[in-house]
């Protein structure tokens, strides 16, 4: 049994080229899905000032080029905010692991590497400590009872179980995993309850739940029904629907032990 802790709020920036972007359901950069969001590092300071635990930053450019202006953008936030920041993306080595923790990321967030080679997750946390390994699920329902984990940005069916994924990831060395729902993903529909709490209740580190956040009552359900460690969530905050201390005091009145700033 997990200890009750003070649940998390979490924006997450999409980076695109040096700017954050927005899409729905796992929208393609080359397809034209993506709305331009702003400045990464303007975004940043907005989240820190309004109390974000930590913030999560995906690289969906994932090239050379565009871990280059990942680490830039990484280095730019790091050295104004001081919230933890978790990076993924394009992370398919120890040594692109290290690139983003010495640029002043806490966390590294891996996925389709991790499915491909799922040594990485052990070979991380021995180097750098389980607490920097975190495991990004991206899931789809498939048939009644059954979620299924896709690679490749949700594009790619694996076949494998994903509440067996996640034990096995945590088994390896994982200490947390990033649970994105492709059904949920940018829909404001709700977060997937079932699998969220399924997962949550399989594993013996932090879950974040993902995909999905349209409302306040969205994330105290999650946390609640969900029994996730924490929300992540984009639009809701880059369009300015909610503050981050909007949806702590919430929380709050729901009786959910957060951290008020």
């Amino acid at each position: 049994m997990k200890p009750m802790l003070a649940k998390r709020v979490i924006p997450c920036l999409d980076v695109h080229d040096g700017q954050v972007t927005r899409g729905v359901r796992f929208g393609r950069a080359e397809a034209g899905e993506l709305r331009n969001v702003g400045d990464p590092v303007e975004l940043a300071l907005r989240y820190n000032e309004q109390g974000a635990d930590e913030l999560v930053f995906f690289d969906i450019t994932a090239t050379a080029h565009g871990r280059a202006t990942m680490v830039e953008v990484i280095e730019r936030v790091a050295d104004q905010c001081f919230m933890p920041l978790t990076v993924g993306g394009g992370i398919r080595t120890v040594e692109d692991m290290f690139q983003m923790l010495r640029a002043g990321a806490d966390k590294v967030s891996i996925n389709s590497a991790a499915l491909a080679r799922p040594e990485l997750i052990r070979e991380g946390a021995e180097k750098f400590g389980s607490q920097c390994i975190v495991v990004s699920i991206d899931c789809k329902k498939v048939a009644p009872e059954q979620w299924e984990v896709f690679s490749h940005g949700g594009r790619r069916p694996t076949g494998l179980d994903a509440v067996e994924w996640a034990q096995r990831a945590v088994a390896l060395g994982a200490g947390e995993i990033v649970l994105n729902s492709i059904d949920a993903d940018g829909t404001r529909a709700g977060y997937d309850l079932v699998i969220t709490r399924r997962i949550s209740e399989a594993v013996g580190v932090p879950v974040v739940a993902s995909g999905g956040a349209g409302t306040l009552e969205h994330m105290a359900e999650v946390l609640l029904e969900g029994r996730a460690d924490a929300v992540l969530a984009a639009s809701v905050f880059h369009y300015g629907q909610y503050t981050v201390g909007q949806v702590k005091h919430f929380l709050a009145a729901r009786g959910i032990p957060v951290r008020l700033v």
